[in-house]
């Protein structure tokens, strides 16, 4: 029996109109220009502006702009997953609110929160209803408005996050093209480094809590970062070896836009070269779930059928993990 794999058809992304400068939260919070490039690479990072604008908004924006640039229509699709941790409310999921605002009336929809990895997990999640056979037409959406989580006044946390919100299509192939394989992993202890204080069950909103600031990012940055730089470079490193990949076998690493040490230290353990890496930190800041979509986005043009690309995430939890796939097709710009 031929295998079927889940390959990337298409892949489209949203960013709002607003740029907040690294200038401009200067002059809101103790930093500058210089410390936040210097520990983080970040120049700008898009805000979603707007009174009642949600993860969703972008969501469905990135999701209608694939639909159109694919030629695909909302009842096609079977299955729809959002990765967030900025959802529209606690229930119900953003991903049925962005089905409903795209016009998406005949797939089943849910939500997925994994941190920052939670662009992986979703995307592997997705390419199994698809390896199955079940369904033919699986849309992936990471979406993030991390400007409603973060404490502008946290000079330690504000300066690293924007918005954005991408979408992809995952359709069957039997051609050797498609995801191939991939490692999650998860380690709970993680939680006490990276995590918001309140608005859980555990601590349920209160006026104390918002006195208290509890419903913003609390991030541990130096512990958050050891284990960012070991565990996407560990996962990274041993993805290729299992599939004896050689340093010049990959066209593309894609990492987390978390920060840009992160990456290039992940990059070196893989001893790859600095143009085999996407980075799109310095324009967008970390997006979350949107990082690696968005950075697919962008370089869609650039992209061949057959190139081999890995998938690397870190986030809170700590989750991790890689995706190795082929691209599916050529970018514009190849023949």
């Amino acid at each position: 029996m031929t295998k079927i794999r889940a390959a990337i058809t298409g892949i489209h992304a949203y960013v709002p109109d607003y740029i907040l400068t690294n200038e401009e939260l200067a002059a809101m919070v103790d930093t500058t220009d210089d410390w936040i490039i210097t520990r983080t690479g970040i120049r700008e990072r898009h805000i979603l502006k707007g009174k009642g604008k949600g993860t969703s908004d972008m969501g469905a924006e990135a999701v209608k702009g694939l639909l159109e640039k694919t030629n695909t229509h909302p009842d096609e699709i079977d299955l729809l997953i959002c990765a967030t941790v900025t959802p529209d409310m606690q229930f119900p999921a953003t991903a049925n609110i962005i089905a409903d605002k795209a016009g998406i009336k005949n797939a089943f929809h849910f939500d997925m929160n994994a941190a920052c990895s939670g662009q992986i997990y979703a995307l592997t999640t997705a390419a199994m209803y698809i390896e199955s056979g079940l369904y033919k037409k699986v849309l992936f959406v990471g979406a993030d408005k991390m400007s409603s989580i973060v404490d502008y006044t946290d000079r330690t946390t504000c300066v690293i996050f924007g918005d954005a919100g991408a979408a992809i299509l995952l359709e069957p192939t039997t051609e050797d093209v498609g995801i191939i394989d991939s490692m999650h992993h998860s380690d709970g202890i993680g939680r006490i480094h990276l995590h918001q204080k309140a608005g859980g069950s555990v601590k349920p909103a209160s006026h104390e809590t918002v006195d208290d600031r509890e419903h913003y990012i609390y991030q541990e940055g130096q512990a958050v970062f050891k284990f960012a730089v070991s565990r996407m470079a560990d996962v990274s490193v041993e993805m290729m070896k299992k599939h004896h990949i050689e340093p010049e076998d990959l066209a593309w690493l894609v990492p987390h836009q978390a920060n840009l040490r992160i990456i290039e230290a992940t990059a070196r353990r893989m001893g790859l070269d600095k143009d085999q890496v996407m980075i799109n930190i310095q324009r967008y800041g970390n997006t979350t779930s949107a990082t690696i979509p968005l950075c697919l986005w962008e370089w869609e043009d650039k992209l061949r059928k057959g190139d081999n690309i890995i998938l690397s995430a870190f986030g809170g939890g700590f989750t991790w993990g890689a995706i190795y796939l082929k691209w599916a097709y050529n970018g514009k710009n190849h023949k």
